[in-house]
């Protein structure tokens, strides 16, 4: 029922951004009066599941649901259908248009996948606002693991920037960092400004849960016993631990760090008790866990919920879709550092189905976040933007490239020149795809999706 649910979403999403992003093409087409001949939602090699002609467009529903696309006439495209272009050019046709109308035409598609994703956010901050981890709340500063001290933390740290920008959120603060080159924090009441290791970088994308290299500092509060070692310690719910082996551990962090030294072992835990200390022992198992759980209630004290009116909403939006485009072209650099080989964590369509948000209720039931859906399809919205924006042909910033060259030298690039373009980037782009599935793939094989 979840992977269903988690399925529907992703082609619900994925059918909304294809519509209107092929949209955005086939309405300034018409309005120059273009020929469109075929208007598809999702791809349809060999045969469609669903197709119907309307005056000169064919409509249809293909059965291969990587994207979509609109066919017009005279334009060399991924279909690589060249046999009328041999013909001279007609006056309904894509070629037979001034390049300032075909350049139009070519960018209706980001322009509204841009759009659609600043009404989404707008709308979003509007109607639920957002609820965020302040980093300026964190008094105590922040806890980190092994991976954030490699990138140059200390425990205990207040980040104050990351590359120069005021760091307020932790949720974003978390990505940034690891697209970032220098972060600025508060260490022992002293400004300190460091390069990000991409060692520790590195480390953390090895990890299935990359936000947690930092994290609040919180006591360590015990909400439950999961183990029978646990439950047999003398440990109980509520107790919150203060030392350990006699080291004082007044944070979430530091336990973290001392358990981790004595795997395998038995420790003395100090712990407070209905305002009483007491002192039991305890095995640490071979992952340096306890086998307890943790009271996170504490952290609703760095939580903030901000509301937004609507004339604040708007410009909100625009905000927060400069900053998705903005992740999304920081994520290249990621993608392309051969230190880091942020390209081993590239996920397909069977991750992003995977990873789909969903909520459970306390019987388990599974039903749709729609927030988190809408929040998902806005940045999904930006991606392809941006990915249709790189000048590789066969994608929209190829035919975009080629057009700004023929009004800047004034005529156009040869017939010939942009099919075999257009090959070799259909070619390219077919191994990637090739790449991106072969790659979820492994990760399922080897346990790591």
């Amino acid at each position: 029922m979840e992977i269903a649910i988690k399925l529907f979403q992703f082609i619900l999403s994925i059918s909304i951004l294809v519509i209107l992003h092929e949209l955005g093409h086939f309405l300034p087409a018409k309005w120059f009066k273009t020929k469109v001949e075929k208007f598809y939602l999702f791809f349809d090699p060999w045969f469609s599941l669903v197709k119907k002609k309307v005056g000169e467009t064919e409509y249809g529903i293909g059965w291969l649901p990587f994207g979509g696309y609109v066919k017009i006439a005279g334009m060399v495209d991924e279909s690589m259908d060249t046999e009328q272009l041999k013909q001279p050019a007609q006056p309904w046709e894509f070629r037979a248009k001034p390049a300032w109308q075909r350049l139009i035409i070519m960018m209706g598609g980001v322009t509204v996948n841009f759009f659609l994703a600043w009404l989404i956010y707008s709308s979003l901050s509007f109607f639920n606002g957002e609820t965020y981890t302040d980093l300026t709340k964190f008094n105590s500063g922040i806890g980190v693991s092994d991976a954030g001290r490699k990138m140059g933390f200390q425990s205990g740290d207040k980040i104050i920037s990351i590359d120069g920008k005021p760091a307020e959120r932790l949720e974003n603060a978390s990505v940034n960092i690891l697209l970032g080159d220098h972060v600025t924090v508060l260490r022992n009441g002293q400004e300190v400004t460091f390069p990000i290791n991409k060692d520790g970088v590195a480390d953390v994308l090895k990890q299935k849960e990359a936000k947690l290299y930092i994290t609040p500092r919180i006591p360590m509060t015990i909400d439950s016993l999961a183990t029978p070692a646990a439950k047999s310690s003398g440990l109980t719910k509520g107790d919150k631990v203060i030392a350990i082996n006699g080291k004082q551990t007044p944070f979430f962090d530091e336990v973290a760090t001392i358990l981790n030294e004595n795997k395998g072992k038995t420790v003395q835990i100090d712990v407070m008790r209905n305002g009483k200390p007491e002192t039991v022992a305890a095995s640490v198992d071979k992952n340096g866990k306890l086998g307890v759980a943790v009271d996170y209630k504490g952290l609703s004290s760095v939580v903030t919920d901000k509301k937004y009116s609507f004339g604040e909403a708007i410009p909100r939006g625009f905000v927060r879709t400069i900053e998705a485009l903005t992740m999304q072209v920081k994520q290249f650099k990621i993608m392309f550092n051969s230190k880091i080989q942020g390209y081993k964590n590239v996920g397909g369509p069977i991750a992003i189905v995977k990873n789909m948000p969903v909520d459970k209720d306390a019987n388990g039931d599974i039903s749709i976040n729609w927030p988190a859906f809408w929040s998902f399809t806005a940045m999904f919205s930006v991606w392809l933007a941006f990915l249709n924006l790189i000048p590789i042909p066969g994608l929209d910033g190829g035919h975009v490239i080629f057009t700004l060259y023929e009004i800047i030298v004034g005529k156009p690039v040869p017939q010939k020149v942009l099919e075999n373009a257009q090959m070799i980037g259909v070619i390219f782009l077919l191994g990637l795809m090739l790449l991106i599935f072969g790659s979820d793939i492994f990760k399922i094989f080897a346990g790591k999706l």
